[in-house]
């Protein structure tokens, strides 16, 4: 479910924005009154920069948004997935991300917030009810489905990379509190782990042992061929799971706002 889930699922899109030509001491009474730290700088719906409150503090020459805003703006899409646009804000640093069409019109805005409600709000039980189905059908078993603690290193990896960004944003939402519980596989005595690579060696990783599972008992052991497949990639246990980088195509891109006359 997450790597369907778009930008524009969880973006704003009543955003508050700025016009080149205003003041800055309107945009001071703004940033005041809404307790917001940048606006989108946008003429004729068209996105040109952005005004934060850095650009105050540096404070150039000039009385005009036209005068302080950044021209060249990182910007994503509302087709892009929300983990790509995500991980892009966790490695830059940014709280937020403007959204805009093909016409570089603005249509919504990213937040930090809108990443973790998504995470939050992710339908887990929906997730391992479909998964149970597949079994049951594919391997003509009964499955009972429980919500436990699991040893970490007990269990069995089916992926054998992970990317650094969400393994960071995952190592975030376990030491607050929000992470979701991962979904593992009971067949005999092994435990194959099949959704939540990221939160298990995130958790591992920061010294936590046991993690929160739906675990899939099966009513006879059989091997699955995600089993297989794992055996294949020489995958034995948690700590063979490399973590790589990814290359960010078509996630996000630069806009470079024209001088306003």
């Amino acid at each position: 479910m997450g790597n369907t889930i778009k930008v524009k699922d969880y973006m704003t899109t009543n955003v508050i924005t700025i016009h080149p030509g205003q003041t800055i001491e309107e945009i001071i009474r703004i940033m005041r009154d809404t307790c917001h730290d940048g606006f989108p700088v946008v003429r004729e719906k068209k996105l040109v920069g952005i005004i934060t409150t850095r650009d105050l503090i540096l404070r150039k020459k000039g009385t005009k948004v036209r005068d302080m805003m950044v021209k060249e703006v990182l910007v994503t899409f509302p087709e892009t997935r929300l983990t790509d646009a995500a991980r892009v804000m966790f490695r830059k640093g940014y709280s937020k991300l403007p959204v805009v069409d093909k016409d570089r019109r603005l249509v919504g805005i990213i937040t930090n917030t809108d990443i973790i409600r998504s995470h939050i709000e992710r339908v887990t039980p929906d997730k391992v009810m479909k998964l149970t189905q597949s079994l049951e059908k594919l391997h003509a078993v009964r499955t009972i489905v429980r919500l436990g603690r699991v040893k970490i290193s007990k269990l069995l990896p089916t992926q054998n990379r992970v990317l650094p960004d969400e393994f960071y944003g995952r190592e975030y939402e376990i030491k607050r509190g929000l992470a979701e519980p991962i979904i593992v596989i009971k067949s005999g005595e092994r435990m194959i782990l099949v959704d939540g690579h990221h939160r298990a060696l995130a958790a591992l990783k920061i010294g936590i042992e046991d993690i929160d599972a739906y675990i899939i008992v099966l009513s006879r052991d059989i091997e699955l061929g995600l089993e297989k497949t794992a055996k294949s990639m020489g995958l034995k246990s948690i700590y063979d799971i490399e973590i790589v980088k990814d290359v960010d195509i078509g996630i996000v891109d630069i806009i470079r706002g024209e001088d306003d006359g």
